[in-house]
């Protein structure tokens, strides 16, 4: 570790090396992007927990004939509210042969409930098709409903193709407004940062042309794999992690040149000082993500590979391309307030932040224990929340196929939207059929169908609420009354049995991960600090922050934003980039703090090293927090989720922990901190050279 900086330091710092590879980063860049254009990632919206019992069902229903057939629906309703005439059921049915016609296949009469105010026409569809084809047909079948149905009668097209479609079409151009909002946030943030005029634009052109690799890289990966992944994450996370490395450098070499006339030798100075401490926050959370493989959800394990990529990439770009251009640039990068050695500095560095940490440290144990207190309080914030969102719930754009889904659940029976599945042996259909009857919460039962090779497929509905607790009730119920059928090998599916898998893979994810994203935190910092007291302590503060943040995260989405319930992906995926981001501002402290200790011991190192970096970690928690806001102008709640948490936990981790509670318990532990080792004083090792030069003088006669 310690020639790896200085080698990179010489690198790309060199008066001709750093123009070598400032031109071979771009070439290469270029070339990447060239030649991965076409690579598109797989989409995250449909994927099923492996191995679970609806993606079984998924693959079986695949063996019945028009497997590749799914519903349209057509809901008809009165303007005025009213119910439907018979020369408005007879329209419904012109404009349902309208939409078979429109397909090729014929459409049923109109089915009416109980309450004569609304009737539903069902239409097949290919389905079996990308989903901007299925959109197209969507579009194309609401256009002929809309100008067929007369003046007076609602038309409105839903169902699970249009239900796709329209979240297709809610992601038209949204990654685009995503990455404008985040190159807009990160490059307003660097120039409040670096209050210069041209500066901001090195660090925001080498992050974007990483956050371009990235991509491409990435969605190359996923075809090969077949892994989905949401790449508006991905863009977020390389431009956060990007830009906080490009400050924490750019920080330190503002700092050197100030001293030092060369500023190639100032850079050279900031690239071997910060090289450890970005590259231990680097493979922390790119382990961490690595742990997503042992998790049952595709797009889980999708997201842990294409971000473990993205900040492969971004640590590239910012180790190598960013000093290279800094190095080609100069000192004049800093206009108007160009750091140099004949300006001494008006006041000591850090001033507000050396007061703060002063304060801190002076009485330790009154901030540690007031500041537990803010953080249990704020991780009530979770007590009484609901986990998992129902299919309506996990939009936030309206949309046609929403408000249908929404009539008909007010005029049929609530399981009518999204009926149970159950395939069977054929030769089993009546006992399952009656065990199916016999469920608490299922209103009707019929068979559907046979396959031609032994299988029966048999639909259930239920009387509750799809995605409500009764259902997934239901659901669990249903699968222990057919599975006790003798020789059926019965299994449940559909829309609601998936979300009990689902719901069942991310309790199991959460559980089995967490834990390892904590071990490989511990080793890492076991590894750059070489103690194993200073790793627990700052684990243990590093999770009570994360749950903190969730915490508090989840009551301002219910208070403020009416967030029903977290989606059940979002605890997980929280919980890694709070624990594995948040530890990069431990590391950055940390390692300060382990340096100066060598001149003034661990408590003064405290001061010394928040009067330094404070200024540095804060920028980078703001822009940090300010990226994954940006997730919120996406359509899925859970993006929406995700941003608000983890960037309220990392405006918390920035502000209150690593300001205050990190400097807090370092201060009260003192010198122990490092236990097993110990810090060497830069006095001790000066008063031990004395002693062996004296040892080695002869003495006089």
């Amino acid at each position: 570790m310690g020639s790896f900086p200085a080698r990179l330091a010489t690198l790309v710092t060199g008066r001709r090396r750093s123009w070598l590879v400032l031109a071979a980063m771009v070439a290469i860049a270029l070339g990447v992007i060239g030649t991965l254009q076409g690579a598109k990632a797989p989409s995250a919206v449909s994927a099923l927990p492996a191995g679970s019992e609806s993606a079984q069902v998924a693959q079986l229903e695949k063996r019945f004939p028009n497997h590749e057939l799914a519903a349209v629906m057509a809901v008809f309703t009165r303007s005025d509210g009213g119910t439907l005439t018979k020369a408005n059921l007879a329209a419904a049915k012109q404009v349902g042969q309208s939409l078979g016609a429109k397909v090729g296949r014929n459409a049923t009469k109109p089915v009416v409930w109980s309450d004569g105010e609304a009737a539903v026409v069902n239409v097949m569809i290919n389905a079996d098709r990308p989903n901007s084809e299925i959109a197209d047909t969507i579009g194309s079948l609401r256009d002929v409903a809309h100008s067929t149905a007369p003046a007076g009668l609602v038309v409105q097209i839903t169902g699970g193709p249009a239900f796709g479609a329209d979240i297709a079409s809610a992601f038209d151009g949204a990654n685009f407004t995503l990455l404008a909002v985040t190159v807009g946030i990160v490059a307003v943030l660097l120039l409040l940062t670096y209050r210069s005029p041209i500066l901001w634009l090195v660090p925001l052109a080498v992050v974007g042309l990483a956050d371009e690799v990235a991509a491409k890289v990435t969605a190359w990966v996923g075809e090969l794999t077949g892994l989905p992944f949401d790449v508006g994450i991905i863009s977020v996370l390389v431009f956060g992690a990007g830009t906080n490395y490009a400050l924490l450098l750019i920080s330190r070499y503002r700092e050197e040149v100030t001293g030092t006339a060369e500023h190639r030798a100032a850079l050279a100075a900031a690239v071997r000082g910060t090289v450890p401490a970005i590259l231990a926050s680097n493979v922390t959370v790119v382990l961490s993500l690595l742990t997503l493989l042992l998790t049952l959800m595709p797009n889980t394990r999708g997201l842990g590979v294409a971000a473990a990529i993205g900040l492969a990439i971004a640590l590239i770009f910012a180790l190598v391309l960013l000093p290279a251009a800094l190095a080609v640039c100069g000192r004049r990068l800093f206009w108007p307030f160009v750091p140099a050695p004949d300006r001494p500095q008006q006041r000591p560095v850090g001033t507000v932040w050396r007061r703060a940490a002063t304060g801190v440290t002076r009485r330790p144990l009154p901030v540690v224990l007031a500041s537990v207190a803010v953080l249990g309080v704020l991780a009530c914030g979770l007590i009484g929340t609901r986990v998992g969102l129902s299919q309506l719930e996990q939009f936030r754009v309206p949309s046609e196929s929403a408000a249908g889904l929404q009539t008909v659940s007010r005029h049929f029976p609530a399981g009518e939207t999204a009926p149970v599945t159950v395939i069977a042996n054929s030769d089993s259909t009546d006992q399952v059929v009656k065990a199916a009857r016999n469920v608490p919460g299922v209103d009707a039962v019929r068979p559907a169908g046979t396959s031609g090779d032994g299988l029966v497929r048999i639909i259930v509905v239920e009387s509750a609420a799809p995605g409500s607790d009764g259902s997934l009730q239901t659901v669990r119920g249903l699968r222990d009354a057919v599975h006790a059928v003798p020789g059926a090998d019965a299994l449940v599916g559909g829309q609601n049995a998936q979300d009990v898998d689902i719901r069942a893979a991310s309790k199991h994810d959460l559980l089995t991960v967490a834990p390892l994203i904590l071990g490989v935190v511990f080793l890492l910092l076991v590894v750059l600090l070489r103690s194993l007291l200073a790793p627990v302590l700052l684990v243990l503060i590093n999770t009570a922050s994360a749950v903190a943040a969730i915490g508090a995260g989840t009551w301002v989405g219910k208070t403020l934003f009416g967030f029903p319930a977290l989606d059940v992906n979002v605890p997980l995926v929280a919980f890694l980039f709070l624990v594995a981001l948040g530890i990069d501002y431990t590391i950055f402290l940390a390692h300060r703090v382990r340096q100066e200790a060598a001149k003034s011991g661990t408590r003064a190192a405290v001061v010394e090293a928040v009067a330094h970096t404070g200024a540095v970690i804060t920028s980078a928690g703001i822009v940090l927090a300010g990226v994954f806001a940006a997730l919120g102008v996406l359509p899925l709640t859970t993006l929406a989720q995700l941003g608000l948490i983890v960037g309220l936990g990392v405006l918390i981790d920035t502000l209150l922990v690593r300001t205050i509670v990190v400097p807090a318990v370092i201060s009260l532990v003192g010198d122990r901190f490092w236990w097993p080792g110990r810090i060497r004083r830069s006095d001790e090792a000066a008063g031990d050279a004395e002693a062996t030069d004296r040892d080695q003088v002869p003495a006089r006669a």
